[in-house]
């Protein structure tokens, strides 16, 4: 019972995971202009993965596509196939963690089977987690990076020195803070690890389950009865009838 309970638990939390990984990598709020000290705000400027816009005073908001790759190193690329490989193998995990579930009766699937599929399920959902972790903390780590370069860099300007820097995300001047999507993206990851192990701990009440509804039959040696013997006998001698 509490195998099935870690299972399926799992398996929600897979999916919730699963979601919230897919929505931070589509949505554009990673990271947001950061606003303190402006005393006019004109434009309100956000970025992702795919796009930077910005919202100027008309209400109206512009954005510009971040399909040129050229122009991003390989950090940025990175958080990109980072982000892409979690949903994949996330996807790969709930149809298997699907079809493993103890709940979902197959006839033709004996249970080590479901056993070996819930393992395998645990082990690509941490995986997923892992890839989603790793590119958002890239990713505030470049952040982080870009907001003291910036700092520093304007600073220097007040004192008549102007300096242009470009981290390898592409953040120039603009200081920017982290975004919502951010956060999303590891509690996704979170899930998706969470998930991986309750997975890999339901397995082994799996097994004890099966071990201990796999009965032994007992097999009687077979008796053979003296007419039957003497039938035996006698069909070897060439007699028709018993």
């Amino acid at each position: 019972m509490v195998a099935t309970v870690l299972q399926t638990g799992g398996f929600v939390l897979g999916l919730i995971g699963m979601a919230g990984v897919f929505a931070a990598t589509v949505e554009d709020k990673w990271c947001d202009k950061d606003r303190q000290g402006d005393m006019v705000i004109c434009v309100y400027t956000y970025r992702g993965l795919w796009w930077n816009c910005e919202v100027p005073t008309t209400g109206f908001t512009e954005c510009q596509s971040l399909s040129d790759l050229q122009g991003f190193s390989g950090l940025f690329k990175a958080v990109r196939a980072l982000m892409i490989v979690a949903i994949e193998i996330s996807v790969i995990a709930v149809l298997i963690g699907l079809f493993s579930l103890r709940c979902l009766k197959m006839r033709s699937m004996v249970k080590s089977t479901k056993t070996k599929m819930t393992l395998s399920s645990g082990i690509i959902f941490f995986i997923a987690g892992i890839c989603s972790i790793s590119g958002a903390s890239v990713y505030a780590n470049q952040i982080e990076a870009s907001f003291m370069m910036t700092t520093y860099n304007q600073n220097q300007g007040k004192l008549g020195v102007k300096c242009q820097c470009v981290d390898g995300l592409g953040f120039s001047m603009i200081r920017y803070i982290f975004g919502p999507i951010l956060f999303i993206a590891w509690v996704g990851g979170a899930l998706l690890l969470l998930e991986g192990i309750l997975m890999c701990i339901a397995v082994k009440g799996i097994q004890n389950n099966n071990n201990m509804g796999q009965g032994h039959v007992y097999e009687a040696p077979a008796q053979c009865r003296e007419d039957d013997e003497e039938c035996h006998l006698k069909r070897m001698d060439g007699e028709q009838k018993c």
